[in-house]
């Protein structure tokens, strides 16, 4: 079943080291779907990584890029769509988030810093990364948890458990007619 707005089938939410990407591409193969990475294709219009993206130009011009991808992927995208952890902070991503299947990937400070490691390619995170990415995950849970259709935690899982269980909530969700 198709969302009633036009769009992509699922979009994933959540903060670095959640597994926006890998869940994404294999959530898209696992449905038989497009899988579209919002931050991948930031990168690749402006030839830059998005942390030279804030070291060049500033955290703002990537804001509006990063709006930009994912205002035009919610619009044009038919699969899946897994956007940067920050996109949904902004009211026009929100108000296109609103009355599509959102899935918030979640997960811990532990898993979060393993799986990214907190480095240079993460510029919110450079200093103090464990006390920023707390931090950044405190003000934006709300924001998550009141965009998500459904919530999945990614803490010590693999990915493979991750994508069964959205699956099974993805086919929970249409049988009862929300998707």
């Amino acid at each position: 079943m198709v969302n009633a707005v036009t769009g992509p089938r699922v979009v994933l939410i959540g903060p670095p080291g959640a597994g926006k990407s890998t869940i994404g591409r294999r959530l898209g193969k696992a449905l038989d779907l497009s899988w579209h990475d919002t931050d991948r294709a930031v990168e690749e219009s402006a030839g830059q990584s998005i942390a030279d993206l804030f070291v060049d130009h500033g955290e703002a011009h990537f804001r509006d890029l990063e709006r930009a991808e994912v205002l035009r992927s919610l619009s044009q995208e038919t699969g899946v769509v897994s956007v940067g952890g920050g996109a949904p902070m902004d009211p026009e991503v929100q108000a296109a988030l609103t009355g599509r299947t959102v899935v918030f990937l979640d997960v811990g400070i532990a898993d979060a810093a393993r799986r990214i490691g907190f480095d240079a390619s993460r510029p919110l995170l450079t200093v103090n990364p464990r006390a920023s990415w707390t931090r950044m995950m405190n003000e934006r849970r709300p924001t998550y948890q009141r965009l998500a259709t459904l919530t999945v935690d990614t803490a010590g899982r693999k990915p493979a458990a991750v994508v069964e269980e959205i699956v099974g909530l993805l086919g929970a969700v249409t049988a009862g007619g929300q998707a």
